[in-house]
């Protein structure tokens, strides 16, 4: 064979040269075939009898070989005696040259049996091309391998979506990564090769032209990173970056990191659609239809994919696209290709402000925790995310300016969702920590401190969601002070009364604010990267907020406001008629109930028992005692799915149930089981205690902060009962997936003890739990 050292002349020579990417790659193809059919010529593979045939399959076999890649060669042949010595006058000579290689040596049907058992040979016969000798040889296993994979690729699916997962638990992800794994990671290379797997096994369609740029990029990108550093590499650096994006005429490191992303996240989004449509949808038995489980209004569960129900109405409903992706979010299943597609096609756009259900299935989606990110990811490939929030493109797929980061922009700002998500019990305002969590860093990319420029992008949006003006200042302020706590517990000295001062100074004295402040910072950090968030900046974060809350005294709750004239009306007339006593109002799907009993009968738990039971979800509940002659609680609410309940019934309910009459903890169990298609809460209940002086000397206030679910309020209210606590007031707010309730509470007989509310507080979390 031609001396080794010539091919590595030659190699070194065709790197020094300013080749472009592809043209490269084509080069070293025919330089490698050149030099390979010369020492097969010499090695006797075209003049061996039976056949032999020299055989590429790898890069090589595709044409796409990049500068340090390792040969995969097939010496195949029919029983040849000599195979031996000549494989070694194959092999030897590329060693010397210091090729990498991976080598076989074997008859088609040996080749054919080895592909059967193991996954990696059969998808490399599929790239299987002649080089030497024999190429009737070649043909027949490149034939047969092709016609064996498509026999048995549908079999092979369980096996080869283990090995895709598997590799991507253990290379990460290419999109908005700020470190890619070009070949390995999660809408690499290797994920490319599986789509043109599953198309050859005739399973899917071949990729398109937008997959195709994204692969030529991604090949690009990895031939000038090897090129540039001389050795097998496939991780790209930011050092690297910067040379592979000047090689391309990409500009900086920044533009090019946008374009990866972009390209890794077309690549994975086909091949999470392609395993889902082939691999993970079973297939129903005996011709029966996947079950369909309804989720929210007009959402359902059809087999292993969030859909749309058969009366939906998604040109009608404005808020449908965000409860399905709150849906699919909160159960980790994905929403059907075709529901994406209708969606795109059909769902109207939301006019400013937003309706009350779509701001609420927003901020459900913003806690659902991890499914969040695949959530969002569908709705941005498929152009819906960015008719919510049109503001994104300017953060989307935008690479990080220190090194720290772990993701793009736009991914830290979900990822910082998905950590807020578990700190939702620690903040009286959970709506308003997701919202800004999603916000904080929208200003990014923008030539101006994006701080003061993400508060004003983030009063508009907030504005835009239909928020309250004091609500939409509370999040515009969380933005332009996300870094104020963690610069200042780093940098300044924090027993230090002057930078308490300076702080509750710059948060206008605002508890709410600081308690948002404290989490996002945590939630951000956590979001970040491994080791941002450390136990040393935990203790100076919450010694910094300790000293702000002491500085500010605040109370932590306001009582609800008295009763007015129709519910002290409606209480009279319970009192009269010693029965529960209800009137119902609706304005579109949302209905207002108010509802009264006399003194010596009980309301929380069959009020919320009923209401749960009818599918009613309670966005907020107010209840008050009236002059000692009964209760009475305004209930807002809307169904989860379908419609209103006939009035009729929801009043012969309650009266059943405010008489003990009705089994509501039985049949809400029932109802509990059947509906049970959610994910487990992200985050654990909480309860905390202030005094109340409103409701007199022997009250106390118990406020819960826990994941929203089927009968929360009932069981919450029925285990108070149980605890023989009396409940002279109650506040309950349904704040997307989260719930916090204000219950005023004394003890039916004795006093308020420590042990009594040690007693109570276990009650409640062993009824939420």
């Amino acid at each position: 064979m031609t001396d080794g050292g010539e091919l590595a002349r030659a190699t070194a020579l065709l790197l020094e040269g300013r080749h472009g990417a592809p043209a490269l790659r084509t080069s070293l193809v025919d330089l490698y075939e050149f030099w390979l059919g010369k020492g097969a010529t010499a090695a006797g593979v075209d003049t061996a009898d039976p056949g032999v045939a020299l055989v590429a399959v790898g890069g090589l076999g595709r044409r796409e070989l990049v500068p340090y890649s390792d040969l995969d060669l097939v010496l195949l042949h029919n029983g040849n005696s000599q195979i031996g010595e000549i494989a070694d006058a194959l092999w030897y000579p590329l060693w010397d040259a210091r090729v990498g290689l991976d080598h076989s040596v074997r008859t088609p049907g040996e080749a054919l049996k080895v592909a059967a058992e193991d996954l990696r040979t059969a998808l490399g016969l599929l790239d299987a091309r002649h080089l030497a000798g024999d190429p009737a040889l070649t043909e027949r296993l490149a034939s047969a391998a092709r016609d064996q994979w498509r026999r048995t690729a549908r079999k092979r699916l369980p096996e080869l979506a283990e090995s895709v997962h598997t590799r991507w638990r253990r290379s990460g992800e290419i999109a908005q990564s700020a470190e890619p794994d070009l070949k390995h990671g999660r809408g690499g290379l290797r994920d490319f090769g599986v789509l043109e797997a599953l198309a050859a096994g005739q399973l899917t369609a071949r990729p398109g032209e937008e997959l195709l740029a994204a692969k030529q990029l991604l090949l690009d990108v990895r031939t000038e990173l090897r090129r540039e550093s001389r050795r097998e590499r496939d991780i790209l650096s930011a050092p690297d970056a910067d040379v592979v994006a000047h090689e391309l005429e990409l500009g900086d490191r920044f533009a090019l990191a946008r374009k990866l992303s972009g390209a890794g996240r077309t690549i994975a989004y086909a091949v999470d659609v392609a395993l889902r449509s082939t691999v993970e949808q079973p297939r129903p038995l005996f011709g029966r239809r996947p079950v369909r489980r309804p989720l929210a209004e007009g959402v359902v569960l059809h087999g292993d994919e969030v859909a749309l129900a058969r009366d939906a109405l998604p040109a009608r409903d404005p808020a449908l696209l965000l409860r399905a992706a709150a849906a699919s979010a909160r159960t980790q299943k994905p929403i059907s290709p075709g529901t994406l597609r209708t969606l795109a096609e059909s769902a109207p756009e939301l006019r400013e402000p937003w309706p009350d259900d779509a701001r609420n299935a927003l901020v459900e989606l913003l806690g659902a925790g991890e499914g969040l990110v695949d959530a969002v990811e569908a709705l941005d490939r498929t152009g819906l995310w960015a008719r919510l929030f049109p503001e994104w493109g300017s953060v989307r797929d935008l690479p990080p300016r220190s090194p720290v980061h772990q993701w793009t922009v736009d991914r830290h700002l979900v990822q910082a969702c998905v950590e807020a998500a578990k700190l939702t019990t620690t903040v009286s305002r959970p709506d308003l920590l997701l919202i800004g969590a999603l916000l904080h860093d929208i200003g990014k990319g923008r030539e101006a401190d994006h701080s003061e420029l993400g508060a004003k992008i983030s009063a508009s949006v907030a504005q835009r969601l239909g928020l309250p003006p004091e609500d939409v200042a509370t999040v515009s302020a969380m933005v332009r002070h996300h870094l104020l706590l963690p610069h200042t517990a780093t940098r300044r000295d924090i027993g230090d009364p002057a930078t308490i001062s300076r702080v509750v100074k710059t948060l206008d004295r605002d508890v709410v604010l600081l308690e948002l402040l404290h989490a996002l910072t945590r939630a951000d950090s956590l979001a970040t990267g491994p080791g941002v968030w450390t136990d040393w900046k935990d203790r100076l974060l919450a010694e910094l907020v300790s000293g702000c809350e002491e500085a500010v005294h605040g109370k932590g709750f306001t009582p609800p406001e008295p009763l007015d004239d129709d519910q002290r009306e409606l209480v009279a007339e319970a009192a009269r008629t010693g029965a529960g006593q209800i009137r119902i109002s609706a304005q579109g799907k949302v209905v207002t109930v108010l509802l009264a009993v006399p003194a010596d009968r009980e309301l929380l738990a069959p009020a919320a028992g009923v209401l749960a039971l009818n599918s009613l979800e309670v966005h907020s509940a107010v209840l008050r005692e009236h002059s000692g002659r009964g209760r009475a609680g305004v209930f807002t609410a809307s169904p989860k799915f379908g419609s209103l309940p006939d009035p009729a019934l929801l009043r012969e309910q309650f009266a059943r149930a405010v008489a003990g009459t009705m089994p509501l903890t039985q049949r809400l169990a029932a109802k509990e089981r059947d509906y049970a298609t959610s994910s487990p809460a992200v985050v654990k209940p909480v309860v905390r205690w202030f005094d109340d002086e409103t409701s007199g000397p022997d009250a106390v206030v118990l406020e819960l902060r826990a994941a929203d679910r089927i009968g929360l309020l009932f069981r919450v209210a029925s285990a108070l009962r149980r605890a023989e606590a009396d409940v002279h007031w109650a506040k309950a707010a349904t704040l997307g997936g989260a719930v916090v309730d204000s219950f005023a509470l004394s003890p039916r007989s004795g006093h308020v003890t420590p042990q009594w509310r040690t007693a109570i507080t276990e009650a409640v979390l062993a009824a939420v739990s």
